[in-house]
């Protein structure tokens, strides 16, 4: 009995210590966050172009308060392209001073927690994802698969790694509002992971506010309102042997057999799907009524939109970012500045109807890869957009455990992300290099961007070739 007692403790032991490990790491990764908040002045992140854009600066914001503040529109100029809300909820913020330390140490704690939150709601809809993972292998037989190791789940190392990359961390302490746009992607697609319509409307919604790109995050939200978390492909399901299952009544009843394999192969729930869609419509007139009641004596919403959305698609800013736009559209002729300012945005949106039609029994993991698309295209990148990516790839830990290029891809990362900052230093404050110095490696971050898109989405579907066969194996050996 002492024995058996023993053990058990020695279980439960085993089964807390995970959990503990995890909260240890986060909130290690929140005070680190807090130490260099503290100590930001000294680390001149704030100038970055990596780390703000014209779209996401801090100060830019500031200065768009300041106008405000002076009866003027704050988009007068051409300082602040952002939200009028996000003005409204961060310009107080920006004036008030704590112990005589800058206004902007209350936007950093408020970013922050952004990332706490965002990190959290990773977490979530990881478990989700992997519960949903056990559920269908072991619904084909392939119980034997699932990791029995005493590793952290793939929500806790994806939650890790967004809580610990390094990009993440820049861009909170930098003084960028990619926090919280981050936070509202992740909010969306968490709610509708855990089909919840009016907060994933809201999330998206939002997001899609504040930077207009993660609008084509709907088509995978809806596909995971409708279809639930991903799976693999349904045809593994119906392809199943009815003459099999009756073979393997001796082991399971039939009754759950049918349960299992009616909740392996759930009918698209348009209940759902249009409860989202007028849950998007009331979000979104909320928010231009707010936004017109900020704005009605600055030009009202068709001077917003222009200074936003249209900033957005017009790429009107060419300083330099670790995107490829802002040195093509520097030198491209002004006769062909429209045409190749439709091709880059078309181009984004030529690529969803392929990937949702290949994608749609794994929604999440194409909201990643749409995720990553856009910060590949996008007009003003930062690295608050990479870092939001890669957290969501973890995700995917066991899908992925095969990818190919994983070890040259993250050394990639890495000199590419180090030798940025250096080429920006020789080119703009030693005179020593010229704008292409900064350009390839802006180029290198594109291609490693396409490499990780390209191989993630071959291991995934490599993935489901593998369990197809030993379905299809497992089938034949049951005969």
């Amino acid at each position: 009995m002492e024995v058996k007692h023993s053990q058990n403790n020695s279980k439960n032991l085993s089964k807390t210590k995970k959990p503990l490990k995890f909260w240890e790491w986060a909130i290690a990764s929140l005070i680190l966050r807090l130490i260099l908040v503290y100590f930001s002045k000294n680390l001149h992140f704030t100038s970055r172009p990596e780390v703000s854009t014209p779209l996401s600066s801090l100060w830019r914001l500031a200065e768009g308060y300041w106008l405000k503040q002076a009866s003027m529109s704050p988009y007068a100029g051409s300082m602040y392209h952002g939200s009028p809300l996000l003005l409204s909820v961060l310009g107080p913020l920006t004036t008030t001073s704590i112990g005589g330390h800058p206004g902007h140490l209350l936007c950093s704690f408020l970013f922050v927690l952004a990332d706490f939150l965002g990190a959290m709601l990773i977490r979530a809809t990881g478990q989700r994802l992997q519960s949903a993972y056990t559920h269908h292998l072991e619904s084909l037989g392939l119980a034997h698969m699932l990791e029995t190791s005493g590793f952290l789940s793939s929500g806790d190392i994806a939650a890790l790694v967004y809580l610990w990359n390094p990009l993440t961390i820049v861009t909170c302490v930098g003084s960028s509002t990619s926090p919280i746009e981050n936070f509202f992607v992740i909010l969306s697609i968490y709610g509708a992971c855990a089909r919840l319509a009016p907060l994933a409307a809201f999330g998206l919604v939002m997001a899609t506010h504040l930077s207009l790109y993660p609008a084509i995050l709907v088509i995978p939200v809806i596909l995971l309102l409708g279809y639930g978390t991903d799976s693999p492909p349904r045809k593994l399901f119906l392809q199943k042997d009815p003459n099999n299952r009756m073979k393997l009544s001796s082991e399971i009843s039939s009754q759950h057999v049918r349960l299992t394999n009616y909740v392996s192969q759930p009918a698209f729930s348009w209940r759902l799907a249009m409860h989202f869609l007028l849950w998007v419509s009331i979000w979104s007139l909320y928010v231009l009524i707010l936004c017109a009641i900020s704005v009605q004596q600055n030009g009202g919403l068709q001077e917003m939109f222009k200074r936003t959305y249209g900033f957005i698609l017009s790429v009107e800013d060419l300083s330099p970012n670790i995107g490829v736009l802002w040195y093509f559209f520097a030198e491209v002729f002004d006769f062909f500045r429209n045409f190749f300012l439709i091709v880059f945005h078309v181009n984004i949106l030529f690529m969803i109807l392929p990937l949702a039609i290949r994608l749609k029994h794994r929604p999440c993991f194409l909201a990643f890869v749409y995720t990553a698309i856009s910060s590949l295209l996008k007009s003003y990148p930062s690295v608050g957009d990479s870092a939001l990516y890669l957290g969501l790839l973890c995700l995917f830990a066991n899908e992925l455990a095969d990818m190919h290029f994983s070890f040259c891809l993250f050394c990639g990362y890495v000199g590419v992300n180090l030798l940025s900052p250096v080429m920006h230093n020789l080119w703009i404050w030693r005179g020593t290099g010229n704008a292409n110095f900064y350009y390839a490696t802006a180029i290198a971050h594109t291609c490693f961007e396409i490499v990780l898109v390209v191989e993630s989405v071959s291991a995934v579907l490599n993935h489901d070739r593998l369990l197809r066969r030993l379905s299809t194996t497992k089938d034949q050996k049951v005969e």
